[in-house]
Parts: structure tokens; sequence; C-alpha cells
């Protein structure tokens, strides 16, 4: 048993990690040349970033420099570790105060381990002028403190930081990798993990969700149904609703139930659950609550609505391999008849207009937090219906 066996895919960036860990577990902070004092991990989502900086703070606290069963190690996989804290937001962006607690925290000596160790699992939702908060932590380390930062890709990290960070570049593991994880460390049957793996291409969470949540495998049907049968322009108006209305509900019933604890916790706190209404003073607080919750649900209607548009890009995907004869395994393989229908029917050219679609939509929901989601939707579904 070790910290990086659920570390799949990735033995070039293991390899580099651990001669990492061997460097430092001889003078902690002295500077070695494997070691530093700040590192960035960038890969495709599912590529499992968080997981390899996760097994990499493990290895740095372990006294036997990774070996997944002392306390160190269980302690800093998973969560408890006085010495590691991992930060992973669930709104839009991480806010300056919080970045500006993180660097605090930075300047603290380790209480139980070898080293101070601050993961954020998120960095590339942090402004220009949150990371320039960070910025100085980073230019003058403390002797004890390693920051690991991961981000989909370098170009997400502003420059100034990026460039302060030694890089591991993650990719997307091998399906038969990601199945065998599912089979070994979630019990998952067989066949089950090789189709959830082959469905979520490769991104390890969302191959454990789909082999073990059944409601997660009927909504994922449903989206590929929409790019099978999308015709017109109505067709297509109605889909794009029916999309954002199951991110939405999603949203909701994930959120819904969290935000009642939350504000009745707040409430008890601030001495005021048995009141009718609050004084002015606390009502900024509740309010200030509230617009967190907001920010939360919002991101996780969008992260939902992305994961329904990577389901929709798979089936043009496979219509491309089969229309270039590619000869690379379908993602959706149980689909074969109605694909090579839908490769027959367009040009190589309209498939591809079709993923750029879907492409471009992505980018802006990502990118624009101002932007229309129904409105965006609806004009990619009526440039996938050919409209």
């Amino acid at each position: 048993m070790s910290v990086w066996d659920d570390v799949v895919g990735q033995e070039a960036s293991v390899e580099v990690l651990r001669r990492a860990v061997r460097d430092a577990a001889g003078a902690p902070g002295a500077g070695s040349g494997g070691m530093t004092h700040a590192w960035l991990f960038t890969g495709p989502p599912g590529s499992g970033r968080s997981t390899a900086a996760r097994a990499f703070a493990a290895a740095l606290q372990c006294e036997q420099q990774g070996c997944g069963q002392c306390r160190a190690c269980r302690t800093t996989l998973g969560g408890t570790h006085a010495d590691v804290l991992v930060v992973a937001t669930e709104l839009i962006t991480i806010k300056k105060e919080e970045v500006k607690s993180l660097v605090q925290v930075a300047h603290q000596h380790p209480s139980q381990g070898r080293w101070r160790i601050i993961l954020v699992e998120d960095a590339d939702r942090m402004m220009e002028k949150t990371s320039n908060v960070l910025l100085k932590s980073i230019e003058e380390p403390p002797e004890h403190t390693v920051w690991l930062l991961c981000a989909p890709s370098p170009e997400d990290i502003v420059p100034t930081i990026r460039s302060r960070c030694r890089p591991v570049q993650l990719r997307v593991p091998p399906v038969e990798a990601v199945a065998d994880l599912l089979v070994r460390r979630d019990g998952v049957d067989p066949a089950m993990a090789a189709f959830a793996a082959r469905a979520a291409q490769s991104h390890v969470g969302l191959a454990r969700r789909l082999a073990r949540d059944e409601g997660a495998r009927i909504r994922r049907q449903e989206v590929l149904r929409i790019a099978l049968s999308l015709r017109d322009v109505g067709e297509a108006v109605t889909q794009a609703g029916a999309l954002v209305d199951v991110a939405t509900e999603e949203a909701k019933a994930a959120t819904e139930e969290r935000n009642a604890s939350e504000r009745a916790a707040m409430l008890r706190s601030l001495g005021a659950e048995a009141a009718g209404s609050l004084p002015p003073a606390l009502r900024s607080q509740l309010k200030a609550l509230e617009e967190d919750q907001k920010r939360r649900e919002k991101r996780l209607r969008l992260d939902v609505l992305d994961r329904a548009l990577l389901d929709l890009a798979s089936v043009y995907r496979d219509v491309l391999v089969l229309q270039l004869g590619a000869g690379v395994d379908l993602v959706n393989a149980e689909l074969r008849d109605r694909l090579e229908d839908l490769a027959r029917q367009w040009r190589p050219e309209d498939t591809l207009r079709r993923l750029d679609a879907i492409s471009r939509t992505r980018s802006n929901l990502a990118e624009q937090s101002s932007l229309n989601v129904l409105l965006a939707v609806e004009s990619m579904t009526l440039r996938l219906a050919g409209a």
C-alpha cells in the first residue's frame, strides 16, 4: 500500500514527486534540487490533480516517504492533518480575504508534521488581485511551508505566480487504469467499471459517480438522446430549456438542505433563532451568507451543465471517429448503430461545426459570469440542429 495507489496513469509525474520527497526527507527546507516551496499541478478535468497533490502532501509528512498506513498519511489523505490545509472553493471565485488568511497560516510553524502544507484545489479561481496577495508568500516563502496549487492549465494562473512554481503536468489516464481503480478501490463490478470509465472519458470522479449512481447513468442517457434527436428549431429550443432546467434542479436539490442548515446555524450563533425578524445589525451577516449560497448554487449549476455538454460532445466525437475511420474506441459504443446513421447523414465538417458549437458554449459559460445561460444553450442547440 502506498499514498500513490490512487494516482492512476501518471507514472512520469509520480516519479518526479517521489524524487522530490526523497530529496526533502534528508533536510526539510534546505532547498535541495528536487524539492521546492511551490508546485503547480495542471491537467485536464479528471486527471487527478488534487489526488496527486494530496498524495504528495502525505508523502512529505510521512517518515517513510508515503507508506499510506501511518497516521501522517492517513490524516493527510483524509483531510484532518493539523499541518495540511486544503482549500476547495464552492463559489465562482476564491475571495481575497480567504487568501489573506492562507498567507497568515503559511507563516505558522508546523505543529506536528515536518511541513506546513497549503493545497489550493481551485487556484485558477483566483482573480488577479487575489493572486497578488499570494505572490509575496510564494516569492519569500517561510522555511517550512509548501504551496500546492491545482489548475486545469498553466495559463489559468497569473504569470508571476506560475513562474515561481515547479510544474507537474498530468495527463488523461487510460480508460483501463481508471476501470482498474474502480474495481480495486470501490469494489465495482468489472463490467460496470469498464463502462463507467469509458463513458466518463477517463474522468476518475465522474466514472466513480456513474458506476455507483443509477440516477447519474439515467441522466446521461437523457443527454445523449438530445444529440441523437435534434432535428429542427422547435426541438432545439425545447431541449435547451430542458438542459438548463435539469442543471438548475440538480443544483438546487444538492444545496437546499445545506443552505437551510447553514442559515439555522448562523441564527443560533447570533442568538436570533426564535426571533421573528432580525435587527438591522444582524441582517448584513445573514445577507452575506445568502449571497455566498447563491454563488455556490450558480457554480454547481454551471458544473452540472458543463458535464452535460461534455456528454453531448462525446456523441459528436464518436460520429467523427466513424467518419474519419480513426480506429479508436467509441465512448458510446452501445449506440454504435445510431452513431453510424449520423456518420452517413453528415459530412465531417458538419460534425466539427457541432463540436465547435459545444466547445464555444463551454468556454463562454466558464468565462462570462453575466452570460444568460438559457440563451447561450439555445444558441448552441440551434447550431447542433443545423438551424
